[in-house]
């Protein structure tokens, strides 16, 4: 067995006298990581997968909560412990008074074959100063190297099942830190030339970010072809903003639903808009929770990972609402496509109503649960285990395309993209 070292960070900050007072103490400090550790010992569905030495982080966080440190540098500690789990739905949330202290630039920043490039940017007054201009890749922050900035200060404060995941995470919340600090950006522009670009920390945790996608996008394409993009399955609305774009699929010859940008939300939403696609019952994924039995303990049987509950796969039935699409379909999936999308994925697979198109999934499935720390913080971690309705699992792995295809530089900067134009050949019958 791999032993990763104790979740650990030992840079010492000064904490101002004016917000001692909310500040989370040394014994909440203390109470956060004992929680942490226990809740994730009994109840995180995928504990066989943790490869940290989790007593030895239990003592090293502990012994490291006693320091005098701001709230700032705990969350970071906080992180790199629940980073340990390898989920990708574990999440350390603060409270809103430290959300508020912790910004990123408004830029949307996205990886590509591992190197960051600038996507866009919100515009305001130093925006439309700096103009970072788009499409171009970021060289290095504060005279570090992007790779080494990302891999030393970022990487071990993320939380994912792959290693894919976890580098497109990493580099989408590279530029995070203290709200209000700045941060010298070397850029290499699409043409080839470099330059330097001075950007603020900006946008909390607590604002709407500004280049948040809407959740769902329709546009038509030529031939008949429509894109849904599907950016997030959070809302109850999500099925209902598709029926209103798509009342009838009225000349509609294909459709590709894009799922590259979408990791959270709920599997339900998913199967409701899946169920007007199909008209035959389709099976959900398979999903089991672990089930604490202290006897077993003491007979020496193990402990929860030894005993599950878990129903057999629920049966989706077909709307039957409004008319059905009975055309070809494709999914497109990436690196990023995790949580509830997984779910969706698995669901299309099962109706064989089509073909996924683009990357391997995230392998980032479950229902996480929050639980409450001292003084408003939360965690939150996997507590179901989700499968194929035969049993096969993906978490870790994540769920392989039929037609795999990458996103590469050479076709980002020239404006195309690959995935996309894959599904459209499918749906239009050159397969």
């Amino acid at each position: 067995m791999i032993i990763r070292s104790a979740a650990v960070l030992s840079v010492g900050l000064v904490v101002p006298a004016a917000l001692s007072g909310q500040q989370l103490t040394a014994a909440e400090r203390a109470a956060a990581v004992a929680t942490v550790w226990a809740e994730a010992r009994y109840n995180f569905a995928y504990w066989d997968r943790v490869r940290a030495d989790w007593d030895s982080a239990l003592i090293a966080n502990l012994k490291l909560s006693t320091d005098p440190q701001s709230d700032l540098l705990f969350y970071r500690r906080l992180r790199r412990l629940v980073d340990l789990l390898g989920d990708g739905q574990a999440t350390v949330i603060p409270s809103a008074h430290v959300r508020s202290r912790i910004a990123r630039p408004p830029l949307l920043v996205a990886s590509v074959e591992r190197r960051p490039f600038i996507l866009d940017y919100a515009e305001n007054d130093e925006m439309r100063v700096a103009r970072p201009e788009r499409l171009a890749e970021i060289v290095s922050v504060q005279g570090v190297p992007a790779e080494a900035w990302i891999r030393d200060s970022v990487l071990p404060e993320i939380a994912a099942a792959t290693p894919p995941d976890r580098w497109l995470r990493a580099v989408q919340w590279m530029l995070q830190g203290e709200k209000g600090s700045l941060l010298q950006l070397a850029l290499r522009l699409p043409g080839g030339e470099q330059r330097g670009v001075s950007v603020t920390r900006s946008v909390s945790l607590n604002d709407r970010w500004p280049l948040e996608p809407p959740d769902v996008q329709v546009d038509s394409l030529p031939d008949g072809v429509v894109l849904a993009r599907i950016n997030s399955l959070a809302d109850d609305d999500v099925a209902a903003r598709l029926d209103h774009a798509l009342p009838d699929f009225t000349r509609v010859t294909g459709l590709i639903l894009d799922l590259r940008h979408s990791s959270e939300g709920q599997s339900e939403i998913g199967y409701h808009v899946l169920a007007r696609l199909t008209n035959t019952p389709f099976p959900a994924v398979r999903w089991r929770t672990p089930v604490y039995r202290a006897v077993f303990r003491a007979r020496r049987q193990g402990d929860s990972a030894s005993s599950w509950y878990g129903p057999p796969p629920a049966i989706v039935a077909p709307r039957t609402d409004l008319p059905p699409f009975a055309g070809p379909i494709a999914v497109l999936a990436s690196n990023a496509t995790a949580g509830a999308a997984e779910d969706l994925l698995v669901a299309f697979r099962n109706t064989g109503r089509g073909v996924i198109v683009g990357e391997t999934s995230a392998g980032s499935p479950g229902e996480p649960i929050e639980i409450a720390l001292p003084k408003n913080w939360a965690v939150r971690f996997s507590v179901t285990r989700h499968a194929f309705p035969d049993g096969e699992e993906f978490a870790g792995t994540g769920i392989k395309p039929e037609f795999p295809v990458g996103l590469i530089v050479a076709d980002l900067l020239a404006g195309k993209d690959a995935a996309l134009e894959r599904a459209r050949q499918y749906v239009s019958g050159k397969r």
